[in-house]
């Protein structure tokens, strides 16, 4: 069975996240073994670019020792997909992989050193959303993928 990671920087606090996410990941377990490791975000209380880059730099030091396998990190710079094209990548990958680790940012993204060990770059969109919210519209596009490759209803 495809072994698949996500690691993501914060905890997801509000309730009504944490509930759509374990929906997706129950649903998700007839496709995949599916991890979710969380690393410790960092607050900084001083705004500024220095404060920014070195908080993404102390974030990649706890990322880093997670990558396993195939790499794909989202970030609003990568390449976009349509539902049914990520499916078939993913199909690709789920071929020549045995393991896929995906990485979302925190609040300032990703440091550049995460996204060089990135096989892949993915971006769901130009927009900006909350690194919680892309966590639950992340695992609802991973099992949408999966359901499209099986040929099932959900995706319509």
């Amino acid at each position: 069975m495809l072994k698949i990671n996500l690691v993501a920087v914060g905890k997801v606090k509000e309730s009504w996240f944490r509930d759509g996410i374990a929906e997706y990941e129950k649903r998700l377990s007839r496709y995949a073994s599916f991890k979710i490791t969380e690393v410790r975000e960092e607050n900084f209380s001083k705004e500024g670019d220095a404060e920014r880059a070195l908080a993404k730099k102390r974030e990649a030091a706890r990322i880093l020792p997670e990558l396993k396998g195939y790499v794909v990190c989202l970030s609003a710079e990568g390449k976009k997909f349509s539902s049914e094209s990520f499916s078939a990548r993913l199909e690709e990958i789920r071929n020549s992989a045995g393991e896929i680790t995906f990485v979302i940012g925190g609040s300032y993204g990703l440091d550049d050193e995460v996204k060089r060990h990135a096989d892949l770059i993915l971006s769901f969109s130009d927009m900006t959303f909350p690194h919680t919210l892309m966590r639950l519209i992340f695992v609802e596009q991973l099992y949408r993928a999966f359901t499209i490759a099986e040929g099932t209803k959900y995706h319509k």
